[in-house]
């Protein structure tokens, strides 16, 4: 099961359904709190998990809670097996992702020097979202 958490992890699920063609899609929707850095949950749509492999789909590992977040609401449904795919992480998001949920295997395509003030991986390329949607 392909599960992005949305906006950004959408632009991840077109190129795996291609090669996966049967896998069912879940939708998670978060949004960070630009002052508290804290998500906030605005959609989870998910199929039935139970005994499926899940693989959570965001570009952008920055500060963890996110995609911490959206783990706890696979848990939640019942997820047991679950992968992680990003694209661009900061040693901060690693880090909490190992602490809160070290049996999430990770696949990240490159770790970057470290977080900004605001909470954004440096040198990064900004909010992944708003670079693929033009929303900046």
């Amino acid at each position: 099961m392909l599960v992005p958490v949305l906006r950004a992890g959408l632009a991840m699920a077109d190129p795996l359904l291609k090669q996966l063609p049967t896998s069912p899609v879940g939708h998670v929707g978060l949004v960070r709190d630009h002052d508290t850095l804290e998500p906030i949950r605005y959609l989870v749509k998910l199929p039935p998990m139970a005994g499926r492999p899940v693989w959570v789909l965001d570009p952008m590992l920055a500060t963890g809670g996110s995609v911490c977040e959206a783990l706890n609401i696979l848990r939640e449904y019942g997820a047991e097996d679950i992968s992680l795919f990003s694209i661009i992480a900061a040693p901060e998001g690693v880090a909490r992702l190992e602490r809160e949920h070290p049996d999430v295997r990770l696949f990240l395509g490159v770790l970057d020097e470290k977080l900004n003030e605001k909470g954004y991986i440096m040198p990064g390329l900004g909010d992944a979202g708003d670079r693929l949607y033009g929303t900046v």
